[in-house]
């Protein structure tokens, strides 16, 4: 690939005859075009690879003008960025990032491009390396299918606590990766070889439905409440690795109730949609922990479905153990969603209203006090 900033200085020197041929181009100042706006070119020397590169119909360059506030105009295995010099600068990072990773056989996943551009926005201005973190890049997983990588500085900072300590918590709302992180680390440390198994839980609290009385055994009755760790396990490993793991109790999902009495070593116990557990039931699954296991405790607060009057078990522990030795807990918000983007200005505009809601409560109590 061979990147070249559009315009020349003035009073540039073309290169003296007979000199010898430069191994690379010449750096060449930014040169602005407008007040503060100027010209980035970039050209792609593998048509297949630049074609993945800006999606299909030129949907991930589309995606990098509407985040970044640019005009990227696409000709051929050309790109031409323009705009302001710092979002000019990101998209270029962000391209030159997604474009080495498919030179190196990698995929490019739907989220990719967010992740990245979410990366690059992390790493600060014109992305100069800081000496004192020598951290280029978001953390990832090392799977056999594939690595997973994370897309926010939350989830940076999740995998980093994940691979630090024996117990995380992942508290947040939905669409933020917490789940789906939780299961590829379980996976890793399963192929590793560094536990024995994995133990996948939740509990069986219908979310404000009344099912009713399922048909079927009992794996057919939880299937459905445990059909997202599934959905995760399918999409990190091979099916048929899946299936022939859970026949051997490789991986083993079970609701949350029936884990009392256990004490489960040698593996990776992932605990679920914990907003709704109860105090009792937190407590009793917290106490399951033995030797060389690791414990993942995942859950979105603002979605329990407990009856009212309950507290959850989840924000209870969180509470208790926030300052525990050996405990991390990583909090994600609406800015950390990297499903559809429009889910993340959902959950924002819930937790606006929600807000709203306490500043008004809060104006209420204060009006009715007593004055002094």
């Amino acid at each position: 690939m061979v990147a070249a900033r559009a315009g020349s200085p003035a009073g540039s020197r073309p290169p003296a005859q007979g000199s010898a041929p430069a191994s690379r181009p010449p750096a060449v100042r930014w040169i602005e075009t407008d007040d503060e706006a100027g010209q980035i070119v970039l050209a792609f020397d593998d048509n297949r690879l630049a074609s993945q590169l800006f999606g299909h119909y030129g949907q991930n360059l589309a995606t990098i003008e509407r985040r970044l506030e640019i005009v990227a105009e696409q000709r051929g295995n050309h790109v031409t960025l323009e705009g302001p010099r710092e979002a000019c600068e990101q998209a270029r990072h962000v391209l030159e990032t997604l474009y080495a990773r498919l030179k190196k056989g990698g995929e490019l996943l739907p989220g990719d491009v967010e992740g990245v551009l979410r990366e690059a926005a992390a790493q600060g201005i014109l992305f100069e390396f800081d000496a004192a973190t020598k951290k280029q890049s978001f953390d990832e997983i090392q799977l056999r299918r594939r690595p997973v990588r994370a897309r926010t500085a939350a989830q940076d900072a999740y995998i980093r606590a994940l691979k630090r300590q024996t117990l995380v918590f992942g508290v947040g709302p939905a669409g933020t990766g917490k789940t789906w992180l939780a299961v590829a680390y379980a996976v890793h440390l399963l192929e590793r070889r560094v536990v024995d198994r994995i133990i996948l839980s939740r509990p069986a609290v219908e979310a404000g439905e009344r099912l009713g009385f399922l048909p079927g055994d009992m794996k057919e009755k939880v299937d459905p409440y445990l059909r997202p760790i599934y959905d995760a396990l399918h999409d990190l490993m091979d099916r048929a690795f899946v299936e022939r793991a859970m026949t051997s109790g490789e991986i083993e999902i079970a609701p949350l109730a029936f884990m009392r009495g256990r004490t489960l070593a040698n593996a990776c116990v992932i605990l679920d949609e914990a907003q709704n557990t109860t105090s009792m039931q937190m407590k009793m699954f917290l106490t399951r922990l033995g030797e060389n296991s690791h414990m993942i405790i995942t859950g979105d607060p603002s979605q329990i479905d407990l009856p009212p009057g309950q507290t959850s078990g989840l924000a209870e522990a969180v509470g208790l153990l926030k300052n525990v030795e050996g405990v991390e807990v990583c909090h994600f918000n609406a800015a950390d969603v990297v499903r559809h983007e429009l889910v993340g200005r959902i959950v924002a505009a819930y937790d606006n209203k929600a807000a709203a809601a306490a500043r008004a409560r809060e104006g209420e109590a204060g009006a009715g006090a007593p004055p002094r």
